[in-house]
Order: C-alpha cells, then sequence, then structure tokens
C-alpha cells in the first residue's frame, strides 16, 4: 500500500534540491523566482512521502484590491509526477492549504505536453490560406499523458483559462521548442542541428560571421548595455518593456542559484550592439527568454549569431531541450504575429502545445468578481 502524500511549507534550500533531483522544471517554479516576482507574496511547499519530499510549488499569491483574499498562482507547476493515475492525491493536499492561506481561487499552468507539429507543419499551415490555426493542422503527435492530466482536472473541478491567440492569462500554452537529443536521447551534434534549420537560418549564420559579428557572453556590468537596446525594440515592436531593475534582480536571483542558469549574450559589430538576449536553464532545458536587436545592421543578422550561440552552448552543457518560448496559435499569413513564427520556425524546431493554465475558484463570488475586475483592465 502507498504511503499518504502530506504537504507542508519547504525551505528554499528542500525546495531546490528537489529541483535538482529532477532532469528539469520550469524556471518560475524554481525559489529564485519569487525574489524577481516581489510584488506577489510567495510561498515554497512541499509533499512528502514517507518522510522524503517528492515534489514542490512556488506559490505566488496576488491580493485583491481592499480585502485579505489572494489569487493563489502556480506558474508552469507544480513539479509533481504528472504522469500519476491518482492526480487528486497531490491537488486535494495543496487546495486545502491554500484555502487556509486565504485563497479565492488556485491557478496553475501543468508542465504537461498536449500536442507537437514539426517545423514544416507549421510552414504548410501558414501558406495554407484554408489554415487559420495551429489546431487546423493535424499534429504529429498527440500525448496520451496530456490527455489524461486534462480529463483528470475536469472530474477535478479544475476549468481550463480561455487563450487570446495562443497566450493564456498567464504564461504561453504555445511554444517552440528544439529538441538537443534524438528519439533515443543521443545527444546531437552541433552539425545536426545546423542542418535542421531552413536554407535562410543557416546562410544568415553564415552571413554574420562572414561581416564579423562577434558574440560573447555578458555579465551583470552589461545589463544597462542591454536594457537600452531592449527598450529600442520595444517602441519599433509596440510592447511595453519591463524596468532595468527587473532584470538586475532577475539576473542577481537565478545566478545566486546557480552561477550558470541565467546568461546574458552579446552580439556586436565593429563595436555596435546588434543583438542581445537573455537565456536560462534549469537541468536539461535551456530558454531563450528575453532578446533585443537593432534596427540599424539589421543585414549583419546579429539576432540569428547570437540565438547559435546560445543554441551551441545549451548542446555543451547537456541541455535536451533549447526553448523558444511562447508563439500564438494563428497560422493566418496576415497576422502580425506570423513574422515572429517564422522566425522560430526557421530553426527547424516543434511547435509544442502545453495544457494550458488551470483555475480552481474556492469562493465563486469573489472568483467571480475578480473575473469582472480583469476584463475592466484588460486582463
Amino acid at each position: 500500500m502507498t504511503t499518504r502524500l502530506t504537504l507542508r511549507p519547504i525551505s528554499a534550500q528542500e525546495h531546490r534540491d528537489l529541483i535538482a533531483s529532477r532532469p528539469s522544471a520550469s524556471f518560475l517554479q524554481t525559489p529564485a523566482w519569487a525574489a524577481v516576482k516581489s510584488d506577489w507574496r510567495s510561498e515554497s511547499v512541499g509533499w512528502e512521502r514517507d518522510g522524503q519530499v517528492v515534489g514542490a510549488a512556488l506559490v505566488l499569491y496576488r491580493q485583491l484590491p481592499k480585502v485579505r483574499r489572494y489569487l493563489a498562482y502556480v506558474p508552469e507547476g507544480p513539479v509533481i509526477d504528472w504522469n500519476d493515475g491518482d492526480l487528486a492525491a497531490w491537488l486535494t493536499p495543496l487546495v486545502a492549504h491554500l484555502k487556509k492561506q486565504g485563497a479565492f481561487a488556485v491557478r496553475m499552468g501543468p508542465p504537461v505536453v498536449t500536442r507537437r507539429w514539426t517545423a514544416e507543419q507549421v510552414k504548410a499551415g501558414i501558406a495554407d490560406p484554408a489554415v487559420r490555426r495551429l489546431g487546423d493542422v493535424p499534429p504529429l503527435e498527440r500525448s496520451q499523458e496530456g490527455a489524461r492530466v486534462i480529463a483528470q482536472l475536469h472530474e477535478l473541478g479544475w476549468q481550463q483559462q480561455g487563450t487570446e491567440g495562443g497566450f493564456a492569462a498567464g504564461q504561453p500554452q504555445f511554444n517552440f521548442q528544439v529538441p538537443l537529443v534524438d528519439e533515443q536521447g543521443v545527444p546531437r551534434s552541433e552539425a545536426d542541428v545546423l542542418a535542421g534549420m531552413n536554407q535562410l537560418w543557416r546562410r544568415n549564420i553564415k552571413k554574420a560571421d562572414k561581416a564579423g559579428v562577434e558574440v560573447t557572453r555578458g555579465g551583470a556590468e552589461d545589463l544597462e548595455a542591454f536594457h537600452a537596446l531592449y527598450v529600442h525594440t520595444a517602441e519599433r515592436d509596440h510592447f511595453t518593456p519591463r524596468p532595468l531593475g527587473y532584470f538586475r534582480t532577475m539576473v542577481e536571483a537565478l545566478a545566486a542559484e546557480d552561477p550558470d542558469r541565467i546568461q546574458l549574450w552579446l552580439a556586436r559589430h565593429e563595436g555596435d550592439l546588434v543583438a542581445a538576449t537573455i537565456a536560462i536553464r534549469v537541468g536539461t532545458h535551456a530558454w531563450y527568454s528575453y532578446g533585443a536587436s537593432s534596427t540599424e545592421k539589421r543585414d549583419v543578422r546579429g539576432s540569428n549569431a547570437v540565438q547559435w550561440a546560445m543554441m551551441r552552448h545549451a548542446l555543451a552543457q547537456g541541455a535536451e531541450v533549447y526553448d523558444l518560448r511562447g508563439i500564438t496559435e494563428t497560422l493566418d499569413a496576415d497576422d502580425p504575429h506570423v513574422g515572429l513564427i517564422q522566425f522560430k520556425v526557421g530553426t527547424g524546431g516543434q511547435a509544442v502545445e502545453h495544457a494550458g493554465e488551470w483555475d480552481l475558484p474556492l469562493n465563486r463570488a469573489i472568483y467571480k468578481a475578480f473575473q469582472v475586475y480583469l476584463a475592466r483592465r484588460g486582463g
């Protein structure tokens, strides 16, 4: 007979030890992420079986205006055995604990894949005027584990959150990933990863090299230069940039946990910064997290050069996945988001759908008021 799972608050060190014992976990589930999201109250909790911590969650609490009730958010987590046929054994003690903490609802994003598509399938979908969304394209693979998790969550009363063009209320449901190991788990060579890219990507990497673009690892002292280019990118591409202080905190917190967890990469041409990125790695999973590029000198292809440098580093560090993060679900050739998808598809990887974000209302009246509040402020 399996011993029952119990849940308790755990120390940051216990939390780090649990993550270190796994092949990987989302960086949003590391204890260090709590320091980055300092405007949320945070807590590490762990599941125990026979006195051993076998699962963990970073919980972020967002207080409702004027009342001491909270949305409890577990981004891209928790870090548990999602293959377990009895998810209630894990989620019931978590919900009971969060309710005692004053949560009116729980939101989580199970790190479980549901479907995958090849770069060729995505490319064909964009070219086909009859295809509007990624979901219209038959996938390469449907995950049985993902289907089981979704069925169990529905049974347990969790509600899947709607996505707008593929972006959920919090984290993206669709990502683009380059596998760095083959189907047998054998590491791919640099030549093999390069060969998997489309002709334009390979040509642009070669062009950057020929033009003399130099890619180097940066340090905290280079954050201001990164941020200036990032703000320039935000103005050009019409998104709201995060402040410099956010990146300083992020680098400091994640690097304190592991010196190679977060890396700043800089691409320069004749002394001019033409592209800069932030990469994050936890175990075997490497992410491209933030990027910036100059409008001038685009022809030297600094963005392709810096991505290739990050992929090579991830390979050398034993990563099994290089994750370019979110894409929208739209494949409409007229949609402004398609350019970003096409850039990522050129790497020759796969589009990956996750289970998405799920809410469990604990106080329906407050939860409904919260949804109205979110709708008024635009989510």
